[in-house]
């Protein structure tokens, strides 16, 4: 098979696919000159990550388009129902990313919890005449142990999460639309293993409850999180979203961290990517990244490693 790959893919995904006898394209290919590229070149599949978007003009317009792959979760760049209705293969790394995201939702509990977002801005610029002020400003941080984390969306990378937060420590409820109840399961390096059991609550009692609300949903028609959830919260609480931009309203999320109805948040998916606005940017009780969650080494050489296997495997049938 000729297989584009438009967003990237690891080299072990590489590797793994040509010892198998498949040629990989890593050229960048704009994308409103995607229809013209695939049909001169008779790509037969196209590996995407969250930039690049096959709607079902594309697939129309491209005849020799056989599977469509997602290095990553979310689906909702690809128009997966139009293109399986042609007859075409959909696939996805689900569990590939979630110890990559999992992991950078704790390193923003973290760093808002201590204000090292706001502290790695100020001791460069004030470290050396102001350390004492700056030590005084920064010394009334909160620890994560003993917090109760409310987590909505209690999938893969859900259940990652609650794992390491217990881990640390934490209290764990959860709420989700689909489960009622899940048993997620630590394993500890010695070998010993512990499973602790989640029941789904309502939002409206996760929110009233939790110090801390982490977002693991997909995309959505309507805000999850916005003034009205808001006001039910602690005024110390604080939320994570590297889900989805969309899930969370960034304009009542800045009135509240104003009017100081949460304590901090943090984002690394906005509603208007790859351009968040400038108060957005700006605002000092935000801990933000540029949508990384799954983008570490590891995950990327997963990503690569499963989107190959599937490949291989619907080449053979």
């Amino acid at each position: 098979m000729k297989i584009l790959a438009n967003d990237g893919i690891s080299q072990s995904g590489v590797d793994l696919l040509e010892k198998n006898g498949h040629e990989i394209i890593l050229t960048k290919v704009a994308q409103e000159q995607l229809e013209h590229y695939i049909n001169t070149h008779l790509v037969d599949a196209i590996l995407v990550r969250s930039a690049t978007k096959v709607r079902k003009d594309l697939i129309e317009a491209c005849p020799s388009l056989k599977l469509i792959g997602r290095g990553g979760v979310g689906l909702d760049n690809i128009d997966v129902a139009y293109a399986k209705s042609k007859g075409l293969k959909v696939i996805n790394t689900p569990a590939a990313s979630s110890e990559s995201v999992a992991e950078l939702v704790l390193a923003h509990m973290l760093s808002g919890a201590r204000q090292l977002n706001k502290s790695n801005r100020e001791m460069p610029l004030e470290g050396d005449s102001k350390f004492k002020e700056l030590k005084k400003a920064y010394a009334k941080g909160i620890e994560l142990s003993g917090k109760t984390l409310g987590i909505i969306g209690i999938g893969r990378i859900g259940q990652t999460l609650a794992k390491k937060a217990i881990g640390l420590g934490m209290k764990v409820v959860v709420t989700d639309q689909f489960i009622d109840t899940v048993d997620v399961e630590l394993d500890f390096f010695d070998g010993q293993k512990i499973s602790f059991n989640l029941k789904s609550i309502s939002l409206d009692a996760l929110l009233k409850q939790a110090d801390f609300v982490s977002l693991h949903v997909p995309a959505q028609k309507d805000y999850i999180l916005g003034a009205k959830e808001f006001e039910m919260m602690k005024n110390t609480a604080a939320i994570v979203n590297t889900a989805r931009g969309g899930v969370v309203d960034e304009k009542a999320l800045l009135e509240a961290l104003k009017d100081k109805k949460l304590g901090f948040a943090a984002l690394d998916v906005f509603e208007e990517e790859p351009t968040p606005p400038i108060k957005l940017l700006m605002c000092p009780d935000l801990s933000l990244s540029p949508h990384i969650g799954g983008a570490t080494l590891e995950a990327q050489d997963r990503i690569g490693t499963e989107l190959a296997e599937q490949i291989i495997e619907f080449a053979k049938h």
